[in-house]
């Protein structure tokens, strides 16, 4: 049932040298971020072609070779003053917006910067192995000339492997596929011992093969990955299809879109998302595969969404409000990528002319920019502003409840546009730090099937509303009250974002058993920083840490016993 209340009156909040600095913050970003931005993509890009005219021997010895490195770094370092291990990237190179203090509680680093390598596209197994810095952009620009693609892309090109896996990751093909981890095959890791090992679902490593995803890297090192691909067609046929209402009717309209009442197989489409503009209004979009003869057709409309001149895609999106539902073929692999030159809606408020066209055909090229280079122009002082005046965050709650999530968002940030995104959450042979509610199979919802409960990604990316007009809001007390919400109603956070979590509320959200028993069966404790650690909020000395997680498991082993 809906808990809708009336909207809190706040009062105005009084503006400090931060707002300015921000509001006049597309000045840096013209003439220092996106013209190293533009520099650093093209030299990735030469790096990546060079990297794709290597033979698969050449690239499995250097992979081999870098391996051996890694495994001796970890061999040599020596527990007792050497602290807890790390990669050697830097903080602000990170995708996520939380800041990254654990690493001033680790001071052993391992450098896996030469892991970018595209290892193996394998057309028999249907498997693509990879190192885990190869990104979205990277792999797409492989294998889309195949006709192939991994089963679940991530929208946004600097997204890499290793973040999707040790992380999360989610695309319009979820609904099918499930999370980015759930189209993994095996992952080779190096543990901390040294030892390298290949995990897969049914070999000796089964439980480190479950125990990895949302683990954060706090179990090992991924050096590679296998991961399933499925075959494509040159275009994607993507439907428009406007929802007007209330949030709840919305969020009707939006299960309705990919998951047919009636279970018809046949009318679930290949890809599926949402944008909700308004408290009364959004925009669902069906997309299948199409082959270029159907999509050149006469009367077919085809839409080069990613030339840099074209308008954003949420906001191109926005005019089926207007014109009501519709149909074109938009080039499979810009459809892929179709919200990375505005980061989704980001851009807008990051250069607040740059959707104008103007703006678009003179320098659109040059977007997006780095998000790594867009932290490391930012102090303290910024970082904090960010964190309490904007809203970085995303919901993934059972499908059945995203009306009430979407209530929820409304009435403590009011934050639009909202994205909407689903997928099967599976039910694993084991428990892992997320699973779908106790005894959905028995009490199928739409969407649900035997196997899988369906969830969606509610994503929150935006100034709330009560900021953009200059009122007092509260980001810390939004955070924790979103955690609770997310806690009483089966639902998790990714920890890429800010979280307001203590442990014990943290271990309330996620499972924690198979991820803990992993933790001491591979001997991560010690060598690697819980994930609770690396996730929380703020800075962490070493002896904080080793202090906290030995008290953590004494109280777990005198539960046990």
């Amino acid at each position: 049932m809906s808990d809708l209340e009336a909207p809190l009156v706040r009062p105005k909040r009084k503006k400090i040298w931060v707002d300015y600095f921000i509001q006049f913050r597309w000045i840096i970003v013209i003439f220092v971020v996106l013209p190293i931005s533009a520099t650093l993509y093209f030299l990735i890009y030469l790096g990546d072609v060079w990297s794709e005219m290597k033979s698969f021997e050449k690239r499995q010895k250097e992979h081999d070779e870098n391996v051996k490195k890694v495994i001796k770094r970890l061999k040599g370092r020596d527990a007792t003053k050497d602290g807890l291990v790390c990669t050697a990237r830097k903080p602000w190179i990170a995708v996520g917006m939380r800041n990254v203090d654990y690493k001033r509680a680790r001071h052993f680093e391992v450098d896996l910067s030469a892991f970018r390598n595209v290892l193996e596209i394998d057309k028999d197994r249907m498997i693509a192995r990879v190192e885990p810095l190869v990104n979205m952009g990277q792999i797409s620009r492989v294998t889309v000339p195949m006709n192939l693609s991994l089963a679940v892309v991530a929208e946004l090109d600097d997204l890499t492997v290793g973040g999707l896996i040790n992380g999360y990751g989610i695309e319009g093909s979820s609904h099918i596929y499930g999370l980015f981890t759930d189209t993994v095959e095996a992952y080779e890791i190096v543990l901390a011992g040294g030892e390298l090992v290949r995990a897969t679902r049914d070999n000796e490593y089964s439980d480190l093969f479950y125990a990895i995803p949302w683990s954060q890297g706090t179990l090992g090192f991924l050096v590679a990955a296998e991961i399933r691909l499925v075959h494509i067609k040159e275009y994607m046929k993507l439907t428009y299809i406007p929802v007007k209402g209330d949030l709840q009717a919305v969020a009707q309209g939006y299960m309705d879109a990919f998951a047919p009442r009636d279970g018809d197989p046949a009318k679930i489409p290949d890809f599926i998302e949402g944008m909700v503009y308004s408290k009364t209004e959004g925009v669902m979009m069906t997309g299948n595969y199409a082959s270029r003869e159907e999509a050149k057709k006469k009367g077919n409309k085809i839409n080069n969404v990613g030339w840099w001149f074209k308008p954003w895609f949420y906001q191109y999106a926005q005019t089926a409000l207007e014109k009501g539902e519709f149909v074109e073929y938009i080039p499979t692999r810009e459809y892929y990528h179709r919200h990375t030159r505005s980061l989704y809606w980001e851009g807008k408020l990051i250069l607040p002319f740059g959707d104008q066209f103007w703006f678009r055909f003179l320098l659109g090229w040059l977007m997006p920019p780095k998000v790594s280079l867009l932290k490391a122009t930012q102090g303290d002082a910024i970082r904090n502003y960010y964190h309490e005046m904007h809203v970085i965050q995303d919901m993934l709650v059972p499908l059945y409840k995203v009306g009430d999530a979407l209530e929820f968002v409304d009435r403590e940030m009011e934050v639009y546009p909202l994205w909407l995104c689903p997928h099967k959450l599976f039910k694993p042979p084991v428990k892992a730090m997320i699973n779908p509610e106790p005894g959905f199979e028995y009490d199928l919802r739409q969407g649900d099937t035997e196997d899988a409960q369906m969830f969606t990604d509610v994503g929150v990316y935006y100034a709330p509303g009560p900021v953009l007009r200059g009122e007092v809001f509260d980001g810390v007390e939004a955070v924790r009250k979103m955690e609770q919400w997310l806690i009483e109603n089966h639902g998790f956070q990714p920890q890429y974002a800010v979280s307001e979590l203590d442990e014990k509320s943290f271990w309330r959200m996620f499972d924690a058993d198979l991820y803990e028993h992993c933790r001491r069966k591979y001997r991560a404790i010690g060598t690697f920083m819980s994930v609770y650690y690396k996730s929380k909020k703020g800075r962490k000395t070493e002896k904080e840490v080793r202090e906290a997680e030995q008290a953590h498991l004494e109280t777990a082993y005198a539960e046990a016993n």
